[in-house]
């Protein structure tokens, strides 16, 4: 992605099902669990960029034994940062004690069979320690103790902050996971008093009672009534005191999750692939959490997916597939692939079929997969090309008529590298401008000046300002005819509220376009009259609430669009033909069909939240105003 925007957070849980002596003497270390941890979140680390965190808890631990541990670091290289930190408690042990699982349970840290892990990036907020999950939610009970995590963005915080303070709670701020922290809390609470009035009358010690809700918790109950309000996307583990556990999807499945069950260890991810490397098994032994279900694992080992919200439409994040997810899983990889292909006839419209004077690249890093798609569907369009113009030969054709005909073929060639080491440190905006266009390495000697095309896949084009401001600055140097700039992503126009930074609309390259074009079409009124169909829309209950941007949009076509993007990229002064090209709503969906949550391209969301938020969105662009819309 030529513009940067924040990954999602990714997540990883492990419950040993086995005492850690099994693991010992099977694997050779009683640290397995932390071993597989680290793993987990080294492989979902493009997810989240500013912080890592994990939590331990020990199960079976007597009264004064700590059993809860945690480790947070926003350290720039955070997950190293982390465990170096964990580890550090067992380097100085002697080789008697380091093969002692006994020993280590007792006496050290992070030595627990619940392992809950996380990989921050922040949508929103400053990137200190006290942003970084896991969190905790501690008492003196066991079974009140809560740790969180969760790779979230609810939509309806305020309305969740003020249900606590109805409650008599005194949150020590508002967001979302404190929020959704104090909500699961609360209930937790609540579950456990009433499982306490139920049997204290039958005359069972205190302690005893301990065991008994431990035994009956009913985690089912508890997230139903928990996330009964919650609009938003999300997948939210928990690990409580006494050994319980949990993972939880929104009932759209708009964020990803996939677990795998043995008799020794339960995984859960947000990605598949990083269990597949980690436990070493196949795609098929990993399943997906559905969506509305929650994965419970109760203390005694026992495992169950249960729905415990209602199921919407699924609407999974094609942003998974396009952009944020590794494209090491078999199903992605084929889809990006897909994108790339469907592009195609575009393409060859673009540069009037002329594969003599084209050269094919990608801009780096993510968009290679898509490339590959892209280069297989050019190599089918050219053996149209090349079986046509053999059945049109004579019989006495020569080999150079041949030769020629064999010739038509995509030209491909790496053309933009990027400069990973570039860095800006004068704050002088003219001397950062200056490196900032220098971020991308060309290959020179390639491109035929004025003479050749450049044709360059990106997997998403977001604000357009790295495009103008670096690679399509640098690329003028080849000084090629034209430069074609394909998105295999369509044009994002609306504001994102379930976790990707993608909040203010006036960013979007296609925003911008959109209110060049009612402007120069002398139709700006319509923005002030969008305005106040917004304004009016906030009167509405939530859920009678329609998206009052889309309407704007139809005043033009994609391709309008399109071609207005085009001009804005264009750095100023530039003498060179720009072209954008942008993939297709109808495209991504035959490529990704399983994913269908597209409300960043089409502005349909999946939860009431998510119209309330584009339409106050909208309102805050009007205001001039850069407050987050939810």
């Amino acid at each position: 992605m030529s513009d940067q925007i924040h990954h999602e957070c990714g997540l990883a849980v492990i419950r040993l099902l086995k005492p850690l002596s099994y693991y010992h003497k099977k694997y050779g270390t009683a640290l397995y669990g932390l071993n597989k941890m680290q793993l987990l979140l080294q492989k979902q680390r493009n997810r989240g960029q500013d912080g890592a965190g994990i939590a331990t808890i020990k199960l079976d631990m007597p009264p004064g034994s700590r059993y809860i541990s945690r480790k947070r670091s926003n350290n720039p290289q955070y997950i190293k940062h982390l465990f170096e930190g964990v580890f550090s408690h067992f380097n100085e042990l002697t080789e008697e004690q380091r093969n002692d699982p006994e020993w280590l349970k007792i006496n050290k840290p992070y030595t627990g069979e619940l392992l809950l892990g996380h990989l921050r990036y922040g949508t929103h907020g400053a990137n200190t320690i006290e942003t970084v999950h896991p969190f905790l939610r501690q008492n003196n009970y066991i079974t009140r103790n809560l740790v969180l995590a969760g790779n979230f963005n609810l939509t309806n915080v305020d309305e969740l902050f003020e249900e606590l303070v109805g409650f008599g709670q005194y949150p020590k701020e508002k967001s979302d996971t404190v929020t959704v922290l104090e909500k699961i809390g609360h209930f937790l609470d609540d579950e456990v008093q009433r499982l306490f009035s139920w049997f204290k009358p039958e005359g069972y010690t205190n302690q005893q009672i301990n065991t008994l809700i431990a035994e009956h918790l009913d985690v089912t109950r508890l997230l139903q009534r928990a996330s009964r309000k919650f609009d938003g996307g999300y997948v939210m583990a928990g690990l409580i005191g006494h050994g319980d556990a949990f993972v939880f999807r929104d009932p759209s499945g708009i964020r990803p999750a996939f677990y795998y069950q043995d008799d020794e260890i339960v995984v859960v991810a947000s990605e598949r692939p990083a269990i597949q490397t980690c436990i070493g098994v196949s795609i098929n032994e990993v399943k997906e959490l559905q969506r509305g279900h929650a994965l419970i694992i109760k203390k005694n080992g026992s495992v169950s997916e249960v729905l415990c919200k209602e199921q919407l439409d699924r609407t999974a994040c094609s942003f998974e597939r396009i952009y944020f997810s590794r494209g090491t899983d078999r199903d992605i990889y084929l889809e990006r692939k897909k994108l790339g292909e469907l592009l195609v006839p575009e393409i060859i419209k673009a540069v009037d079929e002329d594969f003599e004077h084209t050269i094919f690249s990608f801009i780096p890093n993510t968009a290679e997969v898509s490339f590959f798609g892209m280069v297989q569907g050019l190599e089918k369009y050219t053996n149209t090309i090349r079986k046509k113009k053999i059945r049109e030969l004579s019989t006495d054709y020569t080999d150079e008529e041949m030769d020629k005909i064999l010739a038509i073929t995509p030209r491909i060639e790496k053309i933009a590298v990027k400069d990973a080491k570039m860095r800006t440190f004068i704050a002088d905006d003219v001397v950062r401008g200056e490196m900032v266009a220098h971020v991308y390495d060309v290959t020179y000697g390639i491109v035929r000046n004025n003479v050749d095309t450049l044709v360059l896949i990106d997997d998403s084009i977001v604000r357009g300002t790295t495009l103008r401001d670096s690679i399509i600055f640098s690329l003028s140097r080849l000084k090629p005819k034209k430069i074609v700039i394909v998105s295999s992503a369509p044009q994002i126009r609306y504001p994102d509220c379930y976790g990707i930074d993608m909040s203010r609309m006036k960013e979007f390259a296609a925003f911008k376009a959109l209110v060049q074009l009612l402007k120069e079409n002398n139709k700006s009124n319509l923005l002030d009259e969008a305005y106040k169909r917004c304004l009016a829309e906030e009167q509405k209950p939530v859920g009678e609430m329609i998206n009052q941007v889309q309407p704007l949009y139809d005043e033009f076509t994609y391709e309008q669009i399109s071609d207005k993007i085009s001009e804005i990229v264009t750095p100023e002064g530039l003498d060179i033909e720009v072209k954008v090209i942008y993939q297709t709503v109808t495209n991504l969906h035959k490529a990704c069909p399983n994913n269908t949550g597209d409300w960043y391209f089409t502005g349909n969301y999946p939860t009431v939240g998510g119209t309330r938020v584009v339409n106050r969105s909208f309102i805050n662009y009007m205001e001039n105003n850069d407050k987050r819309a939810y």
